[in-house]
């Protein structure tokens, strides 16, 4: 809990639609903070540019000095050591401001909660400091077609992506709460407004003084 507002940690495959889900949250009056939009703030930070330029040269900036993502992800998806050590630099950056964005609505009484957009959740650890967990479901050739789509991946693209993560399958085991996004935007609206509503209703439930957690 945060602020006494639940955090709720969106989950799911790569291209499954945790964003578009993430913003159906938003419409019933949650906060959504999207990590990738948090880490593209990151890497216009000058700090974080010199760090990169030190570590990797000019191979990962363009010509008019932003950030190559590309390029870096090419690097640190063939190098452990290297996706660590970019990972220490940015996340506690991104931490800071997902603390900023929540503590900006702690007071504010329409929020019904807080919704946690991030592609690392389970890997970071990060599930453990959520009230919820929602697994976002979609079937892999819906994924992959919309990866085509959109980022020109292939499937041997996907699959070595998904590799360097946990598996899906432990991540939906993981979590309480689960949106299939395989039809129109009104159905899967349907599924976040009853998931919403089921979540609200458990941390009710569990933080009331008759409720599981009280003391007797």
């Amino acid at each position: 809990m945060f602020a006494s507002k639940p955090v709720i940690g969106i989950s799911g495959g790569i291209g499954s639609g945790k964003s578009f889900v993430a913003k159906l949250f938003e419409e019933l009056g949650c906060v959504a903070i999207n990590s990738d939009n948090q880490i593209s703030e990151a890497y216009r930070r000058v700090d974080v540019k010199e760090a990169l330029r030190r570590w990797w040269g000019d191979d990962v900036f363009q010509a008019d000095g932003e950030i190559r993502r590309g390029a870096i992800a090419a690097r640190i998806f063939s190098d452990v050591a290297e996706k660590k050590r970019l990972e220490g630099l940015l996340h506690p950056l991104v931490m800071q401001m997902r603390d900023a964005e929540m503590t900006k609505e702690a007071d504010n009484p329409k929020v019904l909660a807080y919704v946690w957009d991030t592609p690392l959740l389970f890997e970071t650890g990060l599930d453990r400091d959520c009230d919820a967990l929602v697994f976002v479901d979609t079937p892999r050739e819906i994924r992959l077609d919309r990866l085509r789509r959109q980022r020109r991946w292939e499937d041997a693209e996907l699959t070595r992506r998904e590799n360097l993560q946990m598996p899906l399958d432990k991540k939906r085991e993981m979590s309480e709460y689960n949106i299939r996004n395989t039809a129109g935007a009104d159905k899967v609206r349907i599924q976040v407004r009853e998931v919403l509503s089921r979540i609200l209703a458990d941390v009710k439930r569990i933080s009331s003084p008759e409720g599981p957690s009280a003391s007797h």
